[in-house]
C-alpha cells in the first residue's frame, strides 16, 4: 500500500464535495487528506485528494470519479514530478526555560511564529507531510495545546497545468 495524490478539476456547484466524499464512502476508499480551493478559471474548483492503496485501488478511484458529472478532469500527481505541500498551524506551550529552544526549533524547520503570548506560541510551518510529522514529533515534548493541518495541495513541476489538456500531460484522465 502506497500513498498517492490526485488533483481533480470540478464544476464549482453546490453538492460536488458531498458527491465526491460519498463516492469514496460507498466504495470503501479512505481519504487521507482532502483540500478544495478556487482555481484560475471562474466556475471551476480544484480538489486535491491524498489516499492510500495499491495500483488497483488508485485505478478504481479514478474510474469512479470519472463517472461523476461535475468532474472535468483527474490528474495523478506523482511525487517526483509534483510540488506537494501542507500547512500546519500549531499552538505550543511557552516557558522562559524553553523559550530559546522553541525558537531555534522553529527556525530549523523554517517555520514562523505568527502569534506570541507569555504562555504559548502559535507557529506556522509548511512543507511535505513528512516534514510536518517530524516537526510535530519534536515539539510534542514542549506541550501541544492545539493544532490543525490543511492536507495536501499540489502542482505539477514546470509549465504544465491541469487546465492545459492539449499540452499532453501524461497522467491526466480526461472525460469523454
Amino acid at each position: 500500500m502506497k500513498q498517492f495524490v490526485i488533483s481533480i478539476r470540478v464544476k464549482n456547484k453546490f453538492g460536488v464535495l458531498s458527491r465526491v466524499a460519498s463516492m469514496f464512502s460507498r466504495r470503501g476508499f479512505n481519504i487521507d487528506s482532502l483540500t478544495v480551493s478556487a482555481t484560475e478559471s471562474e466556475g471551476i474548483s480544484r480538489m486535491t485528494i491524498a489516499a492510500t492503496g495499491d495500483v488497483y485501488t488508485k485505478k478504481q478511484i479514478v474510474l469512479q470519479l470519472n463517472r461523476l458529472h461535475e468532474v472535468i478532469s483527474i490528474s495523478e500527481m506523482p511525487y517526483e514530478n509534483s510540488l506537494i505541500r501542507e500547512l500546519l498551524l500549531i499552538k505550543i506551550k511557552n516557558s522562559s526555560e524553553r523559550h530559546q529552544e522553541i525558537m531555534d526549533t522553529v527556525n530549523i524547520f523554517k517555520g514562523s511564529i505568527i502569534d506570541y503570548a507569555p504562555d504559548s506560541f502559535c507557529i506556522e510551518v509548511t512543507g511535505e507531510s513528512s516534514k510536518l510529522d517530524t516537526f510535530i514529533s519534536v515539539v510534542s515534548s514542549y506541550g501541544i495545546i492545539e493544532m490543525c493541518r490543511t492536507g495536501a495541495v499540489a502542482l505539477s513541476r514546470g509549465s504544465q497545468a491541469l487546465r492545459q489538456m492539449d499540452m499532453g500531460y501524461l497522467n491526466v484522465y480526461k472525460k469523454d
